[in-house]
């Protein structure tokens, strides 16, 4: 398996199967006419946010988890602020693993209670990911149990990499560049692995943060890795306070551009997604969909650090299954936008 760097949208494909189990679909690619208008490009959103569980992290967790039950592992353990852990207790039913999922007591309760309906035990553990991640470590030491990062490990970025294969057979060429969130930077990595095995390592990467969970982007103005004192964001499902070792490699050796876009940012652009398209996003999505709808794209094109002429834009809609309307209500009176 290699990992690193490197020196026409169509019908929906049939579902993806690994061994014996169904873990994640291909998902469809489809054209944004509004976010197209406003880029005057063409834009092409993959919309992981259908996945079974509603987002990207099947991907990757499901190839992980299949290899980890296949070795022998009795009991999954993880920590997550929601899409992980989702994936996980998906995963592990499908497998008939037990697991135990780690949340900070920033999780939604919609999460917690769509944890449970997979059977799986949910601990409500500290404040942010980090503190439940401790704790998940902790109980990984118990005999036939094992951990499962959200994002931080090389099965999980192979499993990530098919999202790129997918485009490559959908599309009639490569893209002009990527719009990705990053949290942990797990699909950061997975992007940058299968733009390589494609032969695509030349597409630049978009890569937005929220303020208060942009660990990578704090980490490349610094040259190394940083931990962020907290994570202040709403965007609850980027807030690891310290990406990956690998994502920051990745954005340091490959064409990436960093962007931070505020919570009200990300927040209208769950907004204007949904009127446009009618999906409701996260705001960890609604960051990567700020890069448009708060023209970002459009303002590093003018300052030259993008192309003017992009082939495409593609969007990765990366998730949704921890919002729903109330919440959306509870979000913009926290951030004082209504």
């Amino acid at each position: 398996m290699s990992s690193g760097c490197p020196t026409g949208p169509g019908s929906t494909p049939p579902i993806q199967i690994m061994g014996d189990n169904v873990f994640h679909v291909v998902t469809p690619l489809l054209e944004s006419k509004a976010m197209s208008t406003l880029t005057g490009t063409t834009v092409f959103m993959k919309l992981d946010n259908v996945q079974p569980v509603g987002s990207f992290k099947i991907r990757g967790i499901g190839h992980f988890c299949q290899k980890l039950a296949e070795q022998g592992s009795k009991h999954f353990v993880c920590s997550s602020g929601g899409n992980a852990g989702i994936a996980v207790a998906y995963a592990a039913e499908k497998l008939g693993v037990s697991a135990s999922i780690l949340v900070p007591s920033s999780t939604p309760d919609m999460v917690v209670q769509k944890l449970k309906g997979y059977g799986c035990d949910v601990e409500v553990f500290g404040k942010v990911w980090d503190d439940a991640n401790d704790q998940a470590h902790k109980l990984a030491k118990s005999e036939g149990w094992v951990y499962v990062s959200p994002f931080d490990h090389p099965l999980l970025w192979e499993g990530h990499s098919s999202i790129i294969q997918e485009l490559k057979d959908s599309l009639p060429r490569k893209p002009g560049a990527i719009v990705l969130s990053v949290g942990g930077g797990g699909l950061l990595v997975g992007v940058v692995q299968g733009l390589r095995k494609v032969g695509w390592a030349d597409v630049p990467i978009i890569a937005m943060e929220t303020r208060g969970a942009d660990c990578l982007n704090a980490s490349l103005k610094a040259g190394k890795m940083v931990t962020l004192p907290d994570i202040t964001s709403i965007a609850t499902c980027l807030g690891a306070k310290t990406p990956a070792e690998r994502a920051l490699q990745c954005a340091q050796e490959c064409p990436l551009i960093s962007e931070v876009v505020d919570d009200q940012e990300a927040v209208r652009a769950m907004e204007q997604f949904l009127d446009d398209e009618r999906m409701l996003v996260e705001p960890a999505c609604g960051a990567s969909l700020a890069a448009v709808y708060s023209g970002h794209i459009q303002r590093l094109q003018r300052e030259g650090r993008l192309s003017s002429d992009l082939s495409s834009i593609v969007m990765i809609v990366c998730g949704g299954s921890s919002i729903n309307l109330a919440q959306l209500k509870a979000l913009k009176t926290k951030l004082g936008m209504e």
